[in-house]
């Protein structure tokens, strides 16, 4: 079994994804936004890379039935329902619903990913049943390929933490894992950050940017481990609940 990881500075090429299980993380704020979407009643997640085309899309639909979330530089879409928030999900909104998604950063991550294996979108909101998702399916030595997505092309830090946090826990007890460098830094990350993973707002340059937006609330939902029980599943173009 190999893991590497994609620090965020470039999206996955297809020679990179394939075969793989792969987990995309944009723990601010994407990842966390769609599986609280998912926790609070929605039928899927289909991710956009651009606003024309969820509009696109979202002319297909009966109006009632999709919700247009989205931002760019942290802000919402004018005309869109809502922002990339995770606390913007809430089950009245989103409840039997299609969520029709466009972020700066991680909706462009999950689109590279075609070809892989499996595909799953991890956070620190899901990250023990993401983690043991991933575990099932390399359970033969699959190799496994975590994809930052980063900001603006640039390394985020939260996302290097999860991805680190997330080997730590995969790894825990095997021995025969072959490790890319980049795979040897998040794991140094995940160690720093695991214990207490309300230290990287703090710490990561893009919490403190929404932190000053106002968005305080999103940055402590984002970095709280565990508080969502759902594994999110990356398929046929759409995001659903999945078992593990």
């Amino acid at each position: 079994m190999r893991a590497d990881v994609l620090l965020g500075e470039s999206l996955p090429t297809p020679s990179e994804v394939a075969g793989r299980v792969v987990v995309v993380i944009d723990v601010l704020r994407a990842s966390t936004t769609v599986v609280q979407a998912l926790a609070s009643g929605a039928r899927a997640v289909i991710p956009f890379a651009d606003v024309d085309d969820v509009l696109s899309v979202a002319s297909r639909y009966s109006r009632g039935d999709v919700l247009l979330a989205g931002e760019r530089r942290a802000l919402p879409i004018a005309g869109f329902d809502v922002g990339n928030s995770p606390a913007a999900m809430t089950a009245e909104r989103v409840r039997n619903k299609t969520v029709l998604m466009t972020t700066t950063n991680g909706t462009a991550a999950l689109l590279s990913t075609h070809g892989a294996r499996r595909v799953y979108v991890g956070a620190f909101a899901n990250l023990s049943v993401t983690v043991s998702a991933v575990a099932e399916q390399c359970a033969a030595g699959t190799d496994v390929l975590l994809v930052c997505a980063g900001q603006d092309k640039r390394v985020a830090l939260e996302d290097v933490a999860c991805a680190g946090v997330l080997l730590n826990e995969l790894l825990r007890g095997k021995r025969k894992v072959t490790l890319g460098d980049a795979a040897l830094l998040a794991r140094q990350l995940g160690k720093r950050y695991g214990a207490d993973t309300s230290r990287i707002s703090r710490d990561a340059a893009h919490a403190r940017t929404l932190t000053d937006a106002g968005f305080v609330q999103d940055v402590h939902d984002c970095l709280t481990r565990d508080h969502i029980d759902v594994v999110a599943s990356y398929a046929d173009r759409q995001i659903t609940a999945g078992a593990l």
